[in-house]
C-alpha cells in the first residue's frame, strides 16, 4: 500500500511545523509549497526536516518546492497560506488579500489534486473555508476548517491547569466560529468522565472559557511579532492522522452546514466524524438554549463575515 501524499500550502510557521508534525507521526510523504518569491526556503526547510529523520526516527520523504506540479495527486492538502493581520489594517483589507490568495491556491488544488481533502487553516477561517469552496466545487465532505480543535485545546490546557490534573483526562466540546464567537458546552465537558460542573465553579469555568477565546491573542501579545504555530499545526496535524489513517474522530472542525443546526449553507464549528471521506458525518447535539443563543449569534458572526468576502471578491451564489 503507498504513503499518503500530504501537500503543505504555506512555508511559514504553521505550514512547516505542521508538515514537522505530520513527518515525526510518519503520516505519509510531504511536499511544502510556497510562492515563487521564497525561492529556496521550502526546500531548506523540508531538507532540514529530512535531515532529522535518521535521528528522531521516522520514514517521510519530504521535498520542498514552489512548483503546484509537485504537488499533484495529493490525498490531503493543509491550506495555511495568507497573510497575518497588521497594524492599521482592517478587516476588509485582511478579508480581501487572503481571499485573494485561498481562491488562488483553491484554483490550484482543484486542477492538481482533484480527489484531495482540503483542510483550511488561513485566517479568517470561517470565510477562507467558504472561500475555497466556492472555488474548487469540490463536494462539502471534503473541505474543512481547522479551528475547533485549536480552540479546545486551549480549553483543556486551561482546565488541566485549573484543576492540577493530567491533559489527557480533560475532554471538551466548543461550537461555533473561530476564537471570539466560540460556543463552549459545559454538558460536553468531562475530567476524567467527570462533568467539570462538579469540580470547578461557573465563575472559574467562565473565565476559562474567556481565555481559551482569547488564547490566540494572548500569544500574540507576548510574542510581539508573531502568532501561535506549534498548536495550531498539531491540530492540523490530528486532522491530517484522521484522515489518511481512517480514525473515524469526533473532533469539532468547521463543517458545511445547511439543515444541520438550521445554518443554511455556512461553515461553522460543530463536531463531526472526521475519516478517509473527510466530514463523514455532522453531529447535531441537544443544546440548551443559552447554548443555542451563543451558536446563533456565532452563525450570525460567519455569515456576516461571508457577505463581506463576497461582497469584496463579486461572488455571486
Amino acid at each position: 500500500m503507498r504513503r499518503a501524499k500530504i501537500s503543505v500550502i504555506g512555508a511559514g510557521n504553521v505550514g512547516a511545523t505542521t508538515a514537522h508534525w505530520c513527518a515525526a507521526a510518519e503520516l505519509g510523504d510531504i511536499v511544502l509549497l510556497d510562492i515563487p518569491a521564497t525561492e529556496g526556503m521550502p526546500a531548506g526547510k523540508a531538507l532540514d526536516l529530512f535531515q532529522a529523520s535518521p535521528i528522531v526516527g521516522f520514514d517521510s520523504r519530504l521535498v520542498g518546492t514552489t512548483n503546484w506540479a509537485d504537488t499533484a495527486g495529493s490525498d490531503v492538502v493543509v491550506v495555511t497560506a495568507g497573510i497575518a493581520r497588521k497594524p492599521g489594517m482592517s478587516r476588509d483589507d485582511l478579508l480581501s488579500t487572503n481571499a485573494k490568495i485561498v481562491g488562488d491556491v483553491a484554483a490550484q488544488i482543484r486542477d492538481s489534486s482533484p480527489e484531495a481533502i482540503v483542510i483550511v487553516v488561513s485566517n479568517p477561517l470561517d470565510a477562507m473555508v467558504q472561500r475555497m469552496f466556492q472555488v474548487t466545487g469540490f463536494p462539502a465532505a471534503r473541505v474543512v476548517g481547522q479551528a475547533g480543535i485549536l480552540d479546545t485545546a486551549r480549553y483543556r490546557s486551561f482546565l488541566a491547569l485549573e484543576l492540577g490534573v493530567s491533559v489527557e483526562d480533560i475532554s471538551a466540546m466548543l461550537l461555533g466560529g473561530h476564537g471570539d464567537t466560540m460556543v463552549p458546552i459545559p454538558s460536553c465537558t468531562s475530567v476524567g468522565g467527570i462533568p467539570v460542573t462538579q469540580l470547578i465553579t461557573k465563575d472559574r469555568l467562565d473565565a476559562i472559557v474567556d481565555r481559551a477565546r482569547h488564547g490566540g491573542a494572548e500569544i500574540v501579545g507576548l510574542l510581539k511579532t508573531g502568532s501561535a504555530y506549534y498548536a495550531p499545526a498539531a491540530a492540523s496535524a490530528q486532522m491530517v492522522e484522521a484522515v489518511v489513517r481512517d480514525k473515524k474522530r469526533v473532533v469539532p472542525c468547521a463543517a458545511f452546514c445547511d439543515k444541520e443546526y438550521g445554518v443554511g449553507g455556512y461553515f461553522v464549528g460543530v463536531p463531526v466524524i472526521l475519516g478517509s471521506g473527510g466530514v463523514e458525518k455532522i453531529i447535531e447535539l441537544d443544546l440548551l438554549p443559552d447554548e443555542r443563543a451563543g451558536l446563533d449569534k456565532s452563525i450570525a458572526a460567519v455569515k456576516d463575515l461571508v457577505a463581506a468576502m463576497d461582497r469584496l471578491t463579486g461572488h455571486t451564489a
